[in-house]
């Protein structure tokens, strides 16, 4: 492997330690910073992912404050716990786990959460300030992905950025990110699919290429132009393996690359953890 490894593990780490300190100088203050989580049903994946991120509020020293409601809890139901999150003063921030159980409306539940505790930075209410330009919560995956390549001085400044992928979570938010200006990435930014036929010259004409479509070993070595930085953010199951969009057979030609495991997922909790504790400095 040629490429250097954009180890999102290591400067998650890092990010951890800063928030465990801007949390104990609000502590000196008098505040507890919270973030809370919502979990509907037994879906392992989500379970193990809401576990991780009460070990990281532990870590940190933030609180730590959960629901798991039954797989056939009502919208109703659900909603009623969504009030009491945003009304409850020792939350500060907080998600509903996706995906929800079938059923259940997914849209209606998020948009039930008072943007300004959004954690994910995905409202409606915040993905319009960062369209404009202004300041609020940003959205995890997106800014972790901005951090970890400026972490490991991955030219962006009027580079292009080729985002394979336009889902909510991922490939919109990260296109605004992308192209905003100083001090922002200010980056030239072209956003592709899967239902692009030409979508292997797309990528090859990037300087850095984020593959978040979610279909394993989408991004071959052909693809990448040599010494581009590559960044697999979609991800995908066979069994209990997790897969990348990224063939592993980049990394011979990419100048940067993540690892399957431990390049973007960290850095998603680590934006959790900076949003929840912006938020409690706002009220604060």
């Amino acid at each position: 492997m040629t490429a250097r490894l954009l180890d999102g593990e290591a400067l998650a780490a890092r990010i951890r330690v800063e928030v465990g300190e801007r949390v104990a100088r609000l502590h000196e203050r008098g505040v507890t910073v919270g973030l809370g989580t919502i979990l509907v049903g037994d879906d392992v994946p989500s379970a193990r992912y809401v576990a991780m991120k009460q070990e990281d509020c532990a870590q940190v020293g933030m609180v730590s404050v959960h629901e798991h409601l039954p797989a056939d809890v009502s919208q109703s139901e659900l909603e009623k716990v969504i009030e009491r999150f945003n009304a409850d003063p020792a939350v500060d921030a907080f998600l509903v786990q996706v995906p929800l159980p079938a059923g259940l409306d997914e849209p209606a539940a998020l948009l039930a959460v008072d943007p300004a505790k959004d954690v994910d930075g995905l409202h409606p209410v915040n993905l319009g300030l960062l369209v404009m330009g202004t300041p609020g919560p940003l959205p995890c995956t997106p800014a972790g992905i901005v951090e970890l390549l400026r972490a490991n001085h991955v030219p962006l400044e009027g580079r292009h950025v080729v985002i394979v992928g336009r889902g909510l979570t991922i490939g919109r938010p990260l296109a605004l990110l992308m192209a905003m200006r100083p001090p922002r990435p200010n980056a030239a930014v072209t956003v592709v699919h899967t239902g692009v036929p030409d979508l292997a010259e797309h990528v090859r004409r990037g300087d850095v290429v984020v593959a978040a479509a979610g279909q394993a070993g989408l991004i071959t070595a052909d693809m990448v132009k040599p010494g581009a930085a590559v960044v697999g953010a979609g991800t995908s199951w066979s069994g209990r393996k997790l897969l990348s969009d990224v063939d592993e057979g980049v990394a011979e030609v990419a100048g940067w690359i993540t690892p399957r495991l431990g390049g973007v997922g960290p850095m998603t909790r680590a934006m959790l953890l900076v949003n929840a504790v912006e938020a409690a400095e706002r009220r604060a």
